[in-house]
Order: structure tokens, then sequence, then C-alpha cells
């Protein structure tokens, strides 16, 4: 794909996107009121539990559809199954924060800032077998404006922290 391809992407990728942030939001705030009646690791279990077992269900709904192809014998590179590592680190954090003086709005501004940064560094350095794309100004202009966006969420909005 193409740097210009990747900038105009079809209309349901952003769809999609902003859906998945209002799932996010709500899916922080129902870890968060899980984790103020037991604690954050109970919230990261059940998150996960209940994941697990959709995901079970899925799976067998699929498999009885689908085929498996001979080709589909790839592996996945051993450190793309630290993802569950750091999405149990993400419930328990976030459900710890939500309850905090930041709220779920500066739990979230906080998130959304930090994935900004980690996701242009990721790209700049080409981490996890990316192809190398360094930030024009643009992004860094948006990086710019997601922190400031951030910073004035928790230090202004209100009840800030």
């Amino acid at each position: 794909m193409t740097i210009d391809a990747a900038r105009n992407p079809h209309p349901i990728y952003f769809a999609g996107a902003f859906a998945t942030g209002g799932l996010l939001t709500f899916m922080v705030h129902l870890n968060g009121e899980l984790a103020r009646y037991g604690n954050p690791l109970f919230s990261s279990w059940t998150a996960h539990g209940t994941g697990m077992v959709a995901a079970v269900i899925l799976l067998l709904l699929v498999h009885r559809r689908r085929k498996p192809k001979p080709e589909q014998g790839l592996r996945a590179p051993l450190w793309a199954y630290f993802g569950g590592l750091s999405g149990a680190a993400t419930v328990m954090l976030t459900s710890t924060t939500v309850n905090s003086p930041l709220g779920l709005s500066g739990t979230l501004a906080l998130g959304l800032a930090g994935q900004v940064v980690f996701s242009v560094a990721a790209d700049s350095w080409g981490l996890f077998g990316m192809q190398k794309r360094h930030p024009d100004t643009r992004d860094i202009a948006a990086l710019g404006l997601v922190v400031a966006g951030a910073a004035l969420i928790i230090l202004f909005g209100r009840g800030a922290a």
C-alpha cells in the first residue's frame, strides 16, 4: 500500500475506527465499575474471561463454515503473543485511573495521547516488522494537537484533576 492510498482510505474505515473509540470508552467505563466493586485484577480477569468465551463461540461458528486451506500454516512471530499481556495491563491500569480524579475523559485523553506518541515512534522506527514511515509536518502537528487536547481535558475540563 502506498502512502497516498493510506492517507485516503475508504470511509468505512473511518466509521469503524470511530465506532471502536465508542466501544473502547464503554469498555473502560465497565471495567472501571468492576474495579470499583472488586479490584483491577478482578476487572481484568472478568474482561478477558468474557472475551475468551465470546472468541470460543465465534471460532466454533466460523469453523463449521470454513475449511482450513493447506497454505494457512503460517505462524505468528513470538512477540505477537505479548498482546495479551499488554491488554491485561491496559485493563488494570485504566480500571484504576478511571476511578481516580482523572475520571473517564482524562483516562481516555491520556491513553489516546500515549497511543499516538507510541504509534508515531513505531512507524518512524519500523517496529514490529512494519515498513519505516518517517513522520512529516502534518503528523507532528496532529501529535501536538492530540497532546494539547489531552492537556486541556485534564487541566481545564469539568472535574479537572
